[in-house]
């Protein structure tokens, strides 16, 4: 028995996510409090940052000097803009502090300020319920709504409401469709290859953008933006299955989180974007695995059927030869558009 990954792109799921800090720290949000995309569930003071001045070189004069003309001492905290030391010569020159912080040391020439940094604050990213809190770090939140993963994501997240460009599968997405009105919203485009469109929907600036497929050759110009961008077919001109397409442009102008973490094998995480959704039933969180059976809506993950979904009609007994000579286990597939393929397992995963 063969195990399939599975790809959740479920209009409707129980969502549960763990929101945790990369430091301990404070956790503020109790059990069973409803929370909003941007409501802080965590706080924590991250690696502070710390300033090293010269005070022998800035006033040019000896160590001992310097240390005669220091105005401050260690514990101190100053303003951005105080004196620091000095003044000195018939300039008066003096050394001020770059930015509002604590002395740490001060001696030997030099000061040491550590600069005042507010603390990190987690957001819930969802709208939903806080079910468990994680101590020191953060909670788990549940909610209910429309589940789609996808296959590259540039490590951001953030979330908006979605403006679609995409009138078909197939559209690509142009300069021409990024434009003032999609400022501060998440944007849902489809093939993209020219850098002038991520370069312009940075400068409005936009909140996210999804697409359906996107050139290899823009990952570094992606990775390099702020704004989280999840591609959710793969590289080159593939269009969008039809069961995302369906979904995504249903929900035009409805809150959208995107987390475009980077896809991992290993932990099962992937690329995503999740729309909450109200639900009068109970529902169950996805699975990440199940043997292939006849009857499952399947996408085929490779070329030439590559982004095409259909639903699994026949799973052969042993190995099929394909043209290329390669031996595998292998299922015949009936696609969305009528048209019924062969497909290896290996090249196959479960929609669900």
């Amino acid at each position: 028995m063969m195990l399939a990954p599975i790809a959740h792109i479920s209009p409707l799921t129980l969502i549960r996510k763990d929101r945790v800090l990369p430091v301990p720290g404070r956790v503020v949000v109790r059990q069973g409090q409803k929370v909003a995309p941007r409501d802080v569930i965590a706080v924590a003071d991250l690696a502070p940052e710390h300033v090293l001045l010269h005070i022998t070189r800035g006033l040019g004069v000896s160590i001992e000097q310097a240390d005669n003309l220091i105005q401050c001492k260690a514990g101190d905290h100053v303003n951005a803009g105080d004196l620091i030391a000095g003044p000195v010569g018939i300039a008066r020159r003096v050394v001020r502090s770059p930015a509002s912080g604590q002395i740490m040391l001060a001696g030997e020439g030099q000061v040491l300020l550590q600069v005042d940094k507010p603390p990190y604050e987690l957001q819930a990213g969802i709208s939903g319920t806080v079910t468990q809190l994680i101590s020191e770090y953060g909670a788990v939140i549940e909610a209910t709504g429309c589940l789609i993963q996808g296959h590259w994501g540039n490590g951001r997240a953030d979330f908006g409401l979605m403006q679609s460009k995409l009138e078909s599968p197939t559209d690509e997405l142009t300069t021409d469709h990024i434009n003032v009105s999609l400022r501060g919203s998440v944007v849902l485009g489809g093939y993209c290859q020219d850098p002038a469109v991520l370069d312009r929907a940075a400068n409005i600036p936009i909140r996210g953008l999804v697409l359906a497929s996107m050139s290899s050759a823009l990952v570094p110009a992606a990775m390099s933006k702020d704004y989280p961008i999840l591609v959710l077919e793969g590289f080159g001109p593939l269009p969008l299955n039809t069961i995302s397409f369906n979904l995504l442009t249903n929900h035009q102008n409805r809150e959208i989180s995107v987390n475009a973490e980077p896809f991992d094998a290993y932990s099962g995480k992937r690329p995503e974007l999740i729309i909450t959704l109200p639900s009068s039933r109970e529902l169950d969180p996805p699975g990440e695995f199940e043997a292939f059976s006849v009857g499952q809506r399947v996408r085929i993950m490779r070329a030439p059927y590559q982004s095409k979904t259909g639903t699994l009609e026949l799973l052969y007994n042993g190995l099929t030869e394909f043209p290329s000579g390669i031996r595998a286990p292998a299922a015949q597939i009936a696609l969305e558009d009528g048209e019924s393929v062969k497909a290896p397992l290996a090249n196959l995963e479960v929609i669900n």
